[in-house]
């Protein structure tokens, strides 16, 4: 038994270190924080994590504060899709490639394109 807890300590530090925190910064085009958008991340691809029998979440949905700021609990390193949704908003989506211990994201919001109909 305590052969295995003390594996199981020892496994702990390499488990902490395959995972990122993400936090996301979004404004408009004129440098003002963007509240209320609705921010959802994606596990593209990296290590694949178990974590005591389960795997780990593969994607969440967060909502940015007054301050334009959104955070995701700590992740696998690795490739994510970042998309930003927002009313009177273009809808922005890039994959990044994470693989530092903590990482910010600035995402800028442009306003929607001019419409055009064909008739």
């Amino acid at each position: 038994m305590r052969k295995l807890l003390f594996l199981g300590l020892l496994a702990l530090p390499m488990f902490a270190a395959d995972l990122t925190k993400i936090k996301i910064v979004v404004t408009n085009t004129s440098g003002k924080p963007v509240d209320r958008a609705d921010v959802v991340v994606k596990f593209v691809e990296g290590r694949s994590v178990v974590k005591f029998g389960k795997k780990i979440r593969t994607s969440w949905e967060v909502h940015t504060t007054q301050e334009g700021t959104a955070e995701v609990p700590e992740i696998p390193k690795g490739k994510i899709l970042i998309q930003v949704i927002a009313k009177n908003y273009q809808t922005f989506g890039q994959t990044f490639d994470v693989a530092e211990d903590e990482k910010t994201v600035e995402v800028t919001l442009s306003p929607p394109q001019q419409q055009y109909t064909a008739h």
